[in-house]
């Protein structure tokens, strides 16, 4: 070890390969959803999420903790993939200022067509270590 590299505990190694890998993988699945399917990370996300819940609706919520992002961030996601009529906002009928977010058919349909090369993405990027576990 050198005087100008210093002694990373192993803990600091491994985040730091973590955080890499993840970026990694965020910047190839930008450019192919992107690219093949006109869907961000996040807005496929979204869709995945609604699609794989097994649920007609999500709480708007519940969503933006599933997907880490804040509730701002996921309405202007929402607005987005609504406008695009790929989701749908619904008042929650037992609590009034909930808002549920469903999957429409369009949405069901994008999701359908994109997961396999989101899939395909993350294969080819992530190391095979993690996926093993």
């Amino acid at each position: 070890m050198s005087e100008t590299e210093p002694d990373l505990e192993p803990v600091v190694t491994a985040w730091r390969a973590i955080a890499a890998s993840h970026a990694a993988a965020c910047a190839a699945l930008e450019r192919e959803m992107g690219k093949r399917h006109g869907l961000g990370v996040s807005e496929f996300e979204v869709l995945d999420r609604l699609a794989e819940s097994g649920r007609s609706d999500f709480r708007s919520q519940e969503l933006a903790e599933a997907v880490h992002l804040s509730q701002s961030a996921l309405s202007r996601l929402i607005d987005r993939l609504e406008k695009d009529g790929l989701v749908a906002r619904c008042l929650c009928g037992e609590d009034r200022r909930g808002i549920y977010i469903t999957l429409t058919p369009a949405g069901r349909d994008r999701h359908a067509e994109a997961a396999p090369t989101h899939r395909e993405v993350l294969a080819s990027v992530l190391p095979a270590a993690l996926i093993a576990q």
